[in-house]
């Protein structure tokens, strides 16, 4: 049985393929398009499906869209029109309202028509529409590694909810808590990121500044906005959010004035970042004990866009509320295309359970001759490498950065070391040089580390084990003696959020690691995502074009080496 799970209904489109119940392709539409979260979360384009990453994950395998028993659609057919008058403050004719709301609702109803247009025949048939919170639940709990656990889905909003959990027993999903819109933890930090002067979707740079705030100077003021609940949860004064609308006067009565995007960053500024970090982890520090308190269950699973603060993973974690944590490297709306595939082969068809996601390497690989082709287009000078793994190690130790292309590329927002920057975590101005030269952002946001799955304890006090550490998905305190060491990628908080790089899972790259351990002592990287200001990279070409347009000195593709130098005629 192949099911084609799709992700399209707000943003970060993608597709996963599975095959008897393992997936054996995720792609997100970003990657081949080129453009951030695919689309942009609109009010009439939940019918705008990932056409790109749905044709290449058949490609992947081999397959045409007519060999596909059933496409699984991320949201449910009955849509969110129930959101109609929960917001006083909206924009005209978009979210919330019964103009806007309607639009959303008639474009829903055109995915099949979307779909056929891409496969070439009518499947309605054949479609299912996967309630969005459930394909949330069912995209970590239906791969992980336990055969019960609770799941906490927290993002912006599905249909509804905001917040969903869920018990997962062998092949089945149960809800046992939802939390309705507007109380949403998702829409704060979208909120609070446009405040401080952000993009919506930068949520992970209001993480990194969080750690230079102090909750407490904020603490009190934030508790106007948002606070917790001993019935509900916790509640949000959307009179003083205005979610959906771009009116910023009512947190402007809170805080201050809004930041300016180009304005300095104030100490203001992070004091209210740390507030609402702080925020974020006790809320969902008490759902987890309230939910284990009541049902006894020791595993946690943990999905929404909500689910990438790795920060707020480490508090669960070293509360010892759940040591034993999962959350899947996709854990933001992308990764409802693999939910929605997976819900469809467990819990409709009734298939056992089969899968275990071990790794997150499940997109596109390329051929040698792909890459020799697209290198000699280039016109860049080039080689093939005995040992790239060993020579890109060297460069690393020599103060270089280094592009490093292998393998199949990987799934989530975060690079991994298929498609990654790497450069020597013990320079102190490597930051800085990263910023300047390639990545062209904030100069407070820091780098993570890449680290030997055997030397993570030794350097960083884990203080339990997740196999979701090998997503860059955990911050943990740096040792102190290594805090001088490695200063690249130890945060003004000393923590990390580190990579945990299995041998199993990806040796060519453990491989080059310890190789530069073998140089330096120190068994780690300085990983970053292999892009500049675009989605990470894909393609060779991709890889070529990014490598000539910044300030990368070395670009390894799989065995192939080029330098900033001009092949000879």
């Amino acid at each position: 049985m192949k099911i084609l799970g799709i992700n399209a209904v707000y943003h970060e489109s993608a597709a996963s393929l599975v095959i008897n119940g393992e997936q054996v392709c995720f792609i997100e539409e970003e990657r081949v398009n080129r453009f951030k979260h695919a689309k942009n979360a609109e009010i009439d384009n939940p019918h705008v499906l990932p056409a790109g990453a749905m044709r290449k994950c058949l490609e992947i395998a081999g397959l045409e869209f007519s060999d596909v028993d059933y496409f699984a659609y991320s949201f449910a057919q009955s849509g969110r029109l129930q959101n109609i008058g929960a917001d006083s403050f909206t924009r005209p004719g978009s979210w919330g309202t019964e103009e806007g709301e309607n639009l959303f609702h008639s474009r829903l109803q055109m995915v099949p028509e979307s779909l056929r247009e891409i496969t070439g025949f009518d499947v309605e048939d054949k479609l299912i529409w996967v309630d969005h919170h459930l394909a949330h639940a069912a995209s970590a709990f239906l791969c992980s590694p336990f055969k019960e656990a609770l799941v906490m889905v927290v993002d912006g909003i599905g249909e509804f909810d905001s917040i969903s959990a869920y018990i997962g027993r062998h092949n089945q999903l149960g809800k046992i808590f939802s939390l309705a819109y507007p109380h949403s933890l998702g829409f704060l930090w979208e909120k609070f990121c446009c405040f401080l002067g952000f993009g919506e979707h930068d949520a992970c740079k209001l993480m990194g500044l969080s750690s230079y705030g102090d909750p407490s100077k904020m603490r009190e003021a934030f508790q106007k906005v948002a606070w917790l609940d001993s019935n509900s949860l916790f509640k949000v004064d959307n009179q003083i959010t205005r979610f959906r609308s771009d009116d910023m006067t009512g947190l402007e009565e809170v805080f201050g004035p809004v930041r300016q995007k180009d304005a300095p960053i104030e100490m203001r500024h992070k004091d209210i970042a740390a507030a609402l970090q702080e925020f974020t982890e006790n809320a969902l520090l008490e759902l987890a004990q309230r939910l284990k308190r009541q049902f006894r269950i020791n595993k946690l699973c943990l999905a929404g866009g909500t689910a990438l603060n790795c920060v707020a993973n480490r508090v669960i974690q070293k509360q010892g509320v759940f040591p034993d944590v999962f959350i899947q490297p996709a854990a933001n709306d992308a990764g409802t295309a693999l939910g929605a595939a997976l819900y469809v082969w467990c819990g409709l068809q009734e298939q056992p359970r089969n899968f275990n996601l071990t790794h997150s390497y499940w997109g596109p690989a390329y051929k040698p001759e792909e890459i020799t082709r697209a290198l000699k287009a280039s016109g860049l000078k080039f080689e093939k490498i005995a040992d790239p793994a060993a020579t890109a190690a060297a460069f690393i130790e020599q103060g270089k950065i280094v592009g490093w292309f292998q393998g199949r590329m990987e799934m989530g927002p975060r690079a991994l070391g298929n498609r990654s920057l790497l450069a020597d975590p013990r320079r102190a101005d490597m930051r800085d040089i990263l910023n300047r030269k390639i990545k062209h952002r904030e100069d407070f946001r820091p780098f993570a580390p890449s680290v030997l799955a055997e030397k993570v304890s030794e350097w960083f006090d884990t203080n339990g084990k997740s196999m979701s550490e090998e997503f860059m998905l955990f911050a943990y305190p740096t040792r102190k003696k290594y805090h001088e060491k490695i200063p690249a990628v130890v945060h003004i908080d000393n923590t990390s959020r580190i990579q945990s790089v299995n041998r199993e899972s990806n040796p060519k790259y453990h491989r080059l690691i310890s190789e530069f351990e073998k140089l330096t002592g120190v068994p780690m990287v300085l990983n970053t995502s292999f892009n500049d200001g675009e989605p990470i990279v894909m393609s060779p070409e991709d890889a070529i074009n990014t490598f000539k347009k910044t300030g990368i000195d070395v670009l390894f593709l799989e065995d192939f080496m080029a330098l900033k130098e001009v092949a000879e005629e």
